[in-house]
């Protein structure tokens, strides 16, 4: 009862601090009132035998109520004296006055930025209760988290987003989302914030932190944790000690950008295929991955030994290759060759070596080097291999200028890792299983799954064989029928054409699990199964397993009758007649 309690009251704040503002004109406005009624009815009129008149307190109060709100004027119920009229001149000003001193506080009570800001909210909390159906929080509305609500709402689902920047929340009001995105312009690391935002509302599935402060997603974890324990939270964080903070509070998903690209180019150094299906299947949807040269081994060079600088000499350490850095700072006690310079010169670039160089990681904390560092690297070693960072999405045009091999940028990378643990959580078992192939099973699959789906990044989801998700295939195997993949992925426009998606993954609650499982594999009840496909496939495959029309047709090749009216004429055309009497 107290969560149902605390938006009125918060609506009742906002009701009385519009009342303590006008406290002082409504109390003269009421004072005017009172004083020109009450002198109204003390001044003498004139009656009809020239005996005196004075109004009552009804006429006197109906008077000045039209006469002070400059609705009209009219001397009722009989013409006034000249003691009467000299009265309501005085009233008439003293009217005027008043009025024009509450008016102006009104004015400027409405654009006081305090109650802007407690409106807002109120009709943000209002939008949030009304969510019927599952949404995810986020804080953060830069590039990661305009990307991640795109995503979303791409997939049919709903979300909420608080972000502390007012240009930035006035800009989603801007896009073309298919469903409302209720966004606060508020510090997200409040705990009674996040409650605003749905922080323990029935239908909350998830809070996604994605500020650029470590402190504020830190903050959210923590409240996450403490608030609602049992939803998942995938929270960013840049600082190796942010990110065992967070685990230390038993945070599920800590993404750390630059962790996440160090793993993908040692993946790619070890194995390049694998590193290229992993960024098929788990790129944004809409877009369109390219197949790229893979990182070669041999001497790299590092530009700047930051954050993003130190993952990517660990992971040219774990795969044994040399690796010269190039950074303003003091060279630090290691075994390291060090340049200490600025990577934009080439002076810096041929002390490092870069003729004799396979590869150079422009990774400084500005586009503008790290651009000029790739242009400089390219005309001493054209066959250059190029890790180019991009730090601002308003930078892209010039990135796309420039061919570099690889593009890392951030808030991609946090999306796609968001995306994939958000859209369909057995992605994250498949993908680790991946990784333990060799690059010959890796080659091989993505191969057979570009040529039958193309390189447009695939829509990943997963279906499980339940009552609520497939009941027509649930009651079938209930009923003891064998029931194969293959039939299942058949289209029911032509039944020998299979549907444009793969079961890349098939979960089993006895703990087996098939990787690329054959078409002939037998379903079961509870089976989970992950698909890539197409978003028409997809549809399409729902209907298949749902609907016993559809699953009888594909199963058979017979057409059912479609409705029960004509189920029931079917049966009874079915009966065998009668035989005749003689």
């Amino acid at each position: 009862m107290t969560k149902r309690l605390q938006p009125l009251a918060r609506h009742h704040g906002i009701f009385f601090l519009i009342l303590r503002r006008l406290r002082a004109p409504l109390i003269l406005l009421i004072t005017i009132m009172a004083i020109s009624v009450l002198g109204l009815t003390l001044a003498p009129g004139t009656g009809e035998n020239g005996q005196a008149r004075y109004l009552s307190f009804f006429h006197a109060l109906y008077f000045m109520s039209y006469t002070a709100t400059t609705i009209g004027f009219g001397e009722i119920p009989y013409a006034f004296s000249d003691q009467q009229r000299l009265w309501v001149v005085f009233c008439i000003y003293m009217s005027v006055i008043g009025w024009t001193y509450t008016l102006g506080t009104l004015f400027a009570l409405l654009s006081d930025r305090s109650l802007q800001q407690a409106i807002a909210t109120q009709r943000f909390v209002r939008a949030v209760r009304r969510l019927r159906e599952p949404f995810y929080l986020v804080c953060g509305y830069g590039e990661t988290g305009r990307l991640i609500c795109n995503a979303l709402d791409r997939m049919r689902l709903r979300s909420v987003v608080v972000e502390i920047d007012e240009t930035k929340v006035g800009e989603i009001e801007l896009r073309s989302f298919a469903a409302d995105v209720p966004a606060l312009c508020a510090d997200a690391s409040s705990p009674e914030v996040l409650r605003y935002a749905g922080l323990g509302h029935p239908h909350c599935t998830g809070v996604i932190a994605l500020t650029d402060q470590d402190a504020t997603n830190l903050a959210i974890a923590i409240a996450t944790r403490l608030m609602a324990p049992k939803l998942p939270a995938l929270c960013r964080a840049e600082h190796r000690e942010t990110a065992a903070n967070m685990a230390s509070f038993g945070t599920r998903h800590i993404i750390n950008p630059f962790e996440r690209f160090s793993e993908t180019l040692a993946i790619a150094l070890h194995a390049p295929a694998a590193s290229q299906l992993l960024g098929w299947l788990t790129g944004l949807p809409g877009t369109t991955v390219e197949r790229h040269r893979s990182p070669p081994r041999g001497p790299w060079i590092v530009c700047g030994h930051g954050r993003f600088g130190h993952w990517m000499v660990d992971a040219m350490d774990a795969e044994s290759l040399p690796v010269t850095v190039i950074d303003r700072s003091e060279p630090p006690d290691g075994s390291h060759l060090w340049v200490q310079g600025d990577g934009t010169s080439a002076e810096a670039l041929l002390k490092a070596g870069v003729q004799q160089a396979t590869g150079i990681v422009a990774g400084t904390g500005s586009d503008i080097d790290n651009l000029s560092i790739a242009v400089t690297a390219r005309e001493l070693n054209p066959g250059l291999f190029v890790i180019l960072r991009q730090n601002h999405e308003a930078n892209q045009v010039l990135f796309d200028t420039f061919e570099s091999d690889i593009t890392v940028v951030p808030s991609e990378i946090i999306a796609h890792e968001c995306l994939a643990i958000l859209a369909t959580p057995l992605l994250v078992p498949f993908l680790r299983d991946i990784r333990g192939h060799d690059e010959t099973w890796c080659a091989a699959q993505l191969e057979r799954l570009t040529q039958r789906l193309g390189w447009a990044v695939p829509e990943v989801w997963s279906e499980r064989v339940n009552l609520r998700r497939s009941p027509a295939l649930y009651h079938r195997l209930m009923r003891g029928e064998t029931i194969t993949l293959d039939k299942v992925l058949r289209s029911t426009a032509d039944l020998g054409a299979r549907l444009d998606c793969e079961v890349l993954y098939l979960d089993r609650d006895d703990d087996d699990h098939l990787l690329m499982p054959p078409l002939d594999t037998a379903l079961r009840p509870g089976d989970e199964l992950l698909l890539a496909g197409r978003p028409r496939a997809r549809d399409a495959f729902a209907l298949n397993i749902a609907y016993e029309h559809t699953l009888e047709y594909l199963l058979s090749g017979e057409d059912l009758p479609g409705g029960w009216i004509w189920r029931r004429l079917s049966r009874r055309g079915a009966r065998p007649s009668k035989p005749q009497l003689p």
